[in-house]
């Protein structure tokens, strides 16, 4: 047995990275799939890999054993990155000194592991479904993760440290289970207990539904910083609202996008623990009294908030923080006050309306949308989060849980509260009314305190994104937090007049309040008056935020004004979704890069190492076959993976210019056309996203990209030279599969139009080539790898300014391009629609005549630099030596990073190297690391 289990564990390791995702069962699958990737291994170039991306018993190791492994290699008189396949005898070995795989950790895990499936599931091996399998299995890990939850949580109610809340609409969390397993340091051992219990575990991990509740960038920055935030000790908590409809699962029918519900609930969540001791009221609606004692708001209707807690844990520092998401409850009088109302039945059905508050994530990115159930989510969010803070800020840590601070004198030494965008504005009249009307302070020092304890992050310069609410539907939902917007507007002005008398216009530019037609208050006016900071998230966006839109305010007071470029966490956009190339980094300059990103920087003493060169390029290649086998199977086409991946993934927007791109694919076609014999470097344009189900242009351009697909994948010309896919439903988990096999990523946005970008980090960091304009973070990674490692092609900022103050003229280009103008022609007349040809003339219509991202000015400058990708492809060595390169540059991209300058420039806390000693080791053990690294 021992041997056969041996030979299953290694020919995991060697070969997992080909399995596509979501095997099956059992070892009799595992053995089944050997040949056949053994053989798929070798059309790929791959037999005998000695490094494997798979996780498996040599995938990525948690612990410090990688270096031990390498040592070990070389006693044996191996080189480190050698690929002769080793004996069953030696690949035992090898797993169990890398393997962190104590024999008691994996029999504690299938204890575990069985005692769930029996009685939390309530079920055994005969009627167990994989869905069960996964559950038992989360429960086992989530198990690992609640004493250090508790104990940290206790440790910051001894300490009593500053307290970071990171207010957002939108947490973009994805799966959980491979996360949280990472953190804790406990894959590796629960793939060696899953294997021994005869189940495949990336089977199981596809289970798992995504969290998606979020839309794009927003969302999932706000999840890369609360797994920063925990990694780097800080006492932090993100507060959100607990979707019961995450954004729609995309369907694409006949071309078209079709949006279906995300039931991400149905099955349950094992991850989240509900807090009905914390629920608390939000009112709406009601009328304002002036009473002697000042205002009370007053005849209001009541929602209660229920919070859901989700555990957050740090990499390896066993500390575990909070994500507190709230659900909209109806209370039990709901309708039932008014003790004539007869129809008791329609009393309970109408809880409903309340409970909506919290029923689906709006599914708009960049666009603002002034609907009443989004506003109430909004107050819905502020309102249960301020009274959470503030109970929390009165508790004593004294072990006392009577409310024992009185005096808010303190309040923003102990909190620092992030407004992620303008969507949790309401935060600040709400605290002023906490303040002023509750806690009865006066107005001066409630406007002091709250201005110190708010931040406001600026995410969007395009102006159809920033939030405008009527004033008529603020003053019905909430009557007196328009008094106070009013009252903070009248003091924010009479300052200005003060400092620029008769200046009627630049009260009329600074004000809260728009006027003209419908009256609005600017949430982002409202922002900045109410913040002690403000932020860009990428240096060029922050200039622009200062120099253009908000430049009234920055002249103002200058010192408020900051940037903070955008990163992601390591740890689940390279170890988790890249674990070949995760290790192979591990093996040349050590582990410790996992925490500290800026030691990339040491792979430039490798990038002209011919072994290491082929190593990155074999894992490359090693993703780009499991990519190209979940292709076949999910979407039934075949294509070519040694041709290059050239990957746009990303909401579908006008701004992020997928026409651009169409355009190429349509051109490269219309080249392989003309002259069939001549050589073309293979090419699979990928491009994914979904569209806003209300923005028709965006739903134009997902048809389009598909009829293009259509007709270049059934050309026989063609054949595999060029391949299309429209990747459906792209979505957290399934980034964390196309990012790592690709070659080449598209950021090609007008300049000036994206704020940062974070799918360009991620992809820098697992080893694409970028083709992009110097917009948002692509002018830093152009930067930190230099101008000449990226494929930066068309207009600047300066440019689109200039070409809007002389008029953009797209007929100019048409007439003077003509493999532009044959495009276009192909797509007016119906060539890629033939049954009905005029299906594109929207599309047609607005490049010609309302192109706000002027597409065509920067299409001929596009296609030139899409020549150079070409031309360097072909050329294996060179690409990868550029991919190098890279990376090394990759560093400055963390979140880590990010997360540091927040917490030192804006919230004045230290992160902290301190380690909270595990739930079996006694509390007093805590383990500070001074500066140099040594325990203190």
């Amino acid at each position: 047995m021992a041997g056969g289990r041996g030979r299953g564990v290694a020919s995991r390791a060697r070969l997992g990275c080909l399995r596509p995702w979501g095997g099956t069962g059992g070892r009799q699958g595992r053995q089944g799939r050997q040949g056949r990737q053994g053989r798929q291994a070798g059309q790929a170039g791959q037999a005998g890999a000695e490094r494997c991306p798979g996780r498996g018993g040599c995938g990525w190791k948690r612990s410090h054993a990688i270096s031990r492994g390498i040592a070990e290699r070389a006693k044996r008189g191996a080189p480190a990155g050698m690929s002769r396949p080793l004996s069953d005898q030696e690949r035992r070995k090898q797993i169990s000194i890398r393997g962190i795989v104590g024999a008691e950790s994996v029999a504690e895990l299938k204890r575990g592991f069985n005692r769930h499936l029996h009685f939390t599931l309530v079920k055994d091996r005969n009627v167990a479904t994989p869905r069960d399998y996964y559950f038992a299995l989360a429960h086992t890990v989530r198990d690992h993760l609640v004493g250090r939850w508790i104990r940290t949580q206790q440790y910051y109610y001894e300490k009593d440290p500053k307290r970071i809340y990171y207010l957002s609409l939108e947490f973009y969390m994805g799966r959980t289970l491979q996360n949280t397993m990472i953190n804790l340091g406990l894959q590796n051992a629960c793939d060696e207990a899953i294997y021994q219990l005869g189940l495949d575990m990336e089977e199981l991990e596809e289970i798992e539904e995504d969290a998606g509740l979020g839309n794009g960038g927003l969302g999932r920055l706000a999840a890369c910083f609360l797994d920063s935030m925990a990694t780097l000790g800080l006492a932090a908590y993100g507060y959100g609202i607990r979707y019961e409809y995450g954004i729609f699962n995309q369907k694409i029918r006949d071309g078209w996008q079709v949006e279906e519900a995300d039931d991400w609930l149905r099955h349950g969540n094992p991850w989240e623990k509900a807090r009905p001791e914390y629920m608390l009221p939000v009112h709406f609606y009601g009328r304002v009294e002036h009473t002697a004692t000042g205002a009370k708001w007053v005849d209001t209707q009541v929602v209660l908030a229920l919070p859901y807690d989700t555990p957050v844990p740090g990499y390896m520092n066993n500390t575990v923080n909070t994500m507190r998401l709230w659900s909209a409850r109806a209370p039990n009088d709901f309708n039932l006050r008014d003790f004539n109302v007869g129809d008791y039945i329609q009393a309970v059905l109408d809880r409903n309306l309340a409970e909506n508050i919290s029923r689906v994530l709006y599914p708009n990115d960049n666009f603002f949308e002034g609907k009443e159930l989004r506003l109430k989510q909004e107050y819905f969010v502020v309102a249960a989060t301020l009274q959470d803070i503030i109970r929390r800020f009165k508790a004593s840590k004294f072990g006392s849980t009577d409310s024992v601070r009185t005096v808010f004198d303190s309040f923003p030494d102990q909190v620092a509260i992030q407004l992620n965008d303008t969507h949790p504005a309401m935060a600040i009249p709400e605290l002023m009314r906490i303040f002023v009307d509750i806690e009865k302070l006066p107005w001066n020092k409630a406007w002091d305190i709250t201005k110190r304890t708010f931040a406001y992050t600026n995410h969007t310069v395009l102006p159809e994104a920033l939030e405008r609410w009527p004033v008529d539907l603020v003053e019905k939902l909430l009557p007196r937090h328009l008094q106070i917007i009013y009252e903070i507007n009248q003091r924010h002005l009479d300052h200005i007049a003060s400092l620029f008398p008769n200046d009627v216009d630049r009260l009329r530019r600074m004000s809260l309040i728009e006027e003209g037609g419908t009256k609005r208050i600017n949430m982002a006016h409202l922002c900045i008056v109410g913040s002690h900071a403000v932020n860009g998230v990428a240096k060029i966006h922050s200039e622009i935020v200062k120099t253009q839109v908000f430049e009234d305010f920055a002249a103002l007071e200058p010192e408020k004004f900051q940037n903070k470029t955008n990163g992601i966490t390591p740890r689940r956009w390279l170890l988790l979704c890249n674990p070949g190339l995760a290790e192979l980094i591990a093996e040349k300059i050590g582990e410790d890069y996992v925490r500290d990103l800026s030691q990339l920087t040491k792979l430039h003493e490798f990038v002209d190492d011919d072994l290491f060169i082929r190593e990155v390029a074999k894992v490359k290649q090693e993703n780009k076959v499991k990519f190209a086998l979940y292709l076949e199977k999910e979407y039934k086409v075949k294509i070519n993976p040694s041709s290059m991946f050239d990957v746009h993934v990303k909401r579908i927007h006008e701004y992020k210019r997928q026409l651009m791109n169409c355009l190429h694919i349509i051109t490269m076609y219309n080249r392989i056309r003309r002259d069939p014999a001549k050589l073309f470097v293979p090419r699979t344009v990928i491009i994914g996203g979904k569209a806003a189900p209300g923005y028709h242009m965006a739903k134009m351009i997902i048809k389009l990209i598909n009829a293009v697909a259509h007709v270049v994948n059934n050309d026989p010309v063609v054949g595999s030279k060029l391949k299309v896919i429209f990747l459906e439903n792209y979505r957290v988990s399934l980034a964390e599969k196309v990012i790592p096999a690709t070659d080449l990523s598209e950021q090609i946005s007008t300049a000036g139009t994206e704020a940062s970008g974070t799918g360009n980090m991620k992809f820098m960091l697992n080893g694409a080539l970028t083709i992009g304009t110097m917009d948002g973070a692509n002018v830093e990674m152009a930067e930190e790898a230099g101008e000449e490692n990226l494929f930066i092609f068309g207009m600047r900022v300066e440019d689109v300014t200039e070409l809007d103050r002389e008029g953009y003229n797209a007929q100019k280009y048409y007439d003077q391009l003509p493999e532009l103008k044959q495009a276009v022609d192909q797509i007016k007349s119906g060539f890629f629609s033939p049954k009905e040809p005029d299906l594109f003339k929207d599309v047609v219509n607005m490049l010609f005549h309302h192109d706000r991202f002027k597409v065509f000015a920067d299409y001929e400058a596009y296609v030139k630099c899409q020549e150079k990708v070409s031309e360097l492809y072909l050329n294996s060595k060179a690409w990868t030596k550029m991919v190098i390169r890279n990376v090394a540059a990759a560093g400055k991209f963390s979140s880590d990073r990010t997360i540091k300058e927040y917490a030192r420039d804006i919230w004045h806390v230290e992160p902290s190297d301190l380690k909270i000693p595990p739930p079996n080791e006694p509390r007093d053990a805590v383990e500070y690391k001074t500066p140099n690294g040594t325990a203190a």
